[in-house]
């Protein structure tokens, strides 16, 4: 296949749990919930898998995870608490759940670009309903309610076209758009801490993994 931005990153993420032996790394040993990722990665995929699961989703992987899934492994081992994992189910090809959701049925269509998703967020905003505006706490509480369900309406189309890459902790999730403007890009939800679903810059997934890569190397050898 020749020489990769992928060649020999599985092995390097492999040493790391020997390496690790003071168990410092966030998210690789179940310090703070969970059982941890452990630095193992599951299996790389074949080509004609993953061949099937961007058919049946109806979309065209950005090329450095793909090769990540081909190369490296479908998932396990990353950033934080670790990476979702692509697998075939009863229900066909799908990603892992750590509690960020992706939407398969979305993933073909398209995520909304920066400026819209960031005026569609502020207006949102903008509409909580403030229980002093209330007559009485029945009046806040229905128009609360229809404030919520507009909520998951505008989460389902911000996130629509991304897949869900990793849990931080405390409700932020990582985000890689593979449809639409921003394809390719990793965004982070903050909505679970009062901030935003936006782009890391221009940020894209060799850049986010391999950056996790080298910043753990260097912690766990300052750690030994």
């Amino acid at each position: 296949m020749g020489e990769t931005i992928w060649s020999g990153v599985r092995e390097r993420v492999e040493s790391l749990a020997r390496a690790d032996k003071s168990r410092e790394v966030f998210g690789a040993w179940g310090k703070y919930g969970g059982t941890g990722h452990r630095f193992r990665l599951a299996e790389p995929l074949s080509e004609a898998s993953v061949a099937e699961a961007e058919a049946q989703w109806g979309v065209s992987l950005p090329a450095d995870y793909r090769a990540f899934l081909l190369e490296v492994g479908a998932g396990g081992a990353g950033p934080f608490y670790g990476l979702t994992t692509l697998a075939r189910t009863d229900a066909g090809w799908l990603w892992s759940d750590p509690g960020g959701g992706t939407v398969h049925e979305r993933l073909r269509v398209p995520c909304p670009d920066v400026e819209e998703s960031v005026r569609a967020q502020a207006e949102h905003e903008r509409k909580e309903p403030v229980e002093s505006d209330f007559e009485g706490e029945a009046a806040f509480d229905a128009a609360y309610r229809a404030w919520l369900e507009e909520d998951e309406k505008l989460s389902d189309w911000l996130l629509s076209g991304a897949v869900c890459l990793s849990h931080e902790g405390c409700g932020y999730f990582d985000w890689l758009v593979v449809s639409g403007p921003q394809r390719g890009q990793v965004w982070l939800d903050e909505r679970a801490g009062d901030g935003r679903f936006s782009p890391l810059g221009r940020v894209g997934f060799a850049h986010w993994y391999l950056d996790w890569v080298e910043k753990t190397e260097a912690l766990v050898r300052r750690c030994r």
